[in-house]
C-alpha cells in the first residue's frame, strides 16, 4: 500500500491451512515446469520458502469471516494440500503468509502476475556453481540430483563441463550482449 510517497508492507502472519481457499484469481493455468508432486517433495524436504499471499474474505455483512482468499501461491497451496492428503501436513498447520487487505484496490489478478512475472529464474552459471559448491561441501551427486529432482547424470555433466575460465566467459558474453543492445 502506498500513501504518498510512504510504503507499507502488507503484515506476515500464520494462518492455519484449513482457513485458506484457493482463488480463480491464480493467472497461472498452464501446467509446465516443476509438478505439484516436485513441489511437494521440495516442500517437505526444506519447507515452504516463499510465504502464500492472502487477503482476508468477507461476509455478506462486510466483517472478515475468518477465511483467506489465496491469490497468489496456487501452487504452493496445492502442493501443502498434497502434503495433507498424504498425512505429513496436518490440516491445521499454519502457514506462513503476507496478508493484503481486503479491500485492496489493486485486484487479485494482478497481485497473481505480478508474483509470477516478476520472478527472475536463476542462470545457468549460478547453478553450476551452485551444484559446485554442495559437491565441494560434501554432497554427492546423488544427494544433489535428488534435492533438486535432477538425473545423477545431469549433475555429474554439469560438474565435469564447467571450466575454471566459465565465469570469465559469461562475463565478457553479458557485457558484449548489453554492448549490443545499446548500439542498436
Amino acid at each position: 500500500m502506498t500513501t504518498g510517497n510512504t510504503i507499507t508492507l502488507a503484515p506476515c502472519r500464520e494462518i492455519p491451512f484449513n482457513q485458506l481457499r484457493l482463488t480463480q484469481s491464480n493467472v497461472r493455468t498452464v501446467k509446465d515446469g516443476v509438478s505439484i508432486d516436485e513441489l511437494a517433495a521440495s516442500i517437505a524436504r526444506r519447507g515452504l520458502i516463499q510465504s502464500l499471499y492472502v487477503r482476508p474474505i468477507l461476509g455478506e455483512d462486510g466483517a472478515e469471516t475468518g477465511l483467506y482468499a489465496v491469490p497468489a501461491g496456487g501452487r504452493r497451496y496445492s502442493a501443502l494440500e498434497r502434503l495433507i492428503a498424504q498425512k505429513r501436513l496436518p490440516r491445521t498447520g499454519p502457514v506462513p503468509c503476507v496478508v493484503g487487505r481486503a479491500d485492496d484496490a489493486i485486484p487479485e489478478e494482478e497481485i497473481s502476475l505480478v508474483e509470477n512475472i516478476e520472478r527472475v529464474p536463476l542462470h545457468p552459471l549460478d547453478q553450476f556453481r551452485a551444484f559446485r559448491t554442495l559437491h565441494d561441501q560434501g554432497q554427492t551427486v546423488e544427494d544433489i540430483a535428488a534435492a533438486f529432482l535432477v538425473l545423477p547424470s545431469v549433475v555429474k555433466q554439469r560438474l565435469e563441463q564447467i571450466p575454471s575460465n566459465l565465469e570469465q566467459i559469461a562475463t565478457t558474453i553479458c557485457f558484449n550482449v548489453r554492448v549490443l543492445e545499446h548500439v542498436a
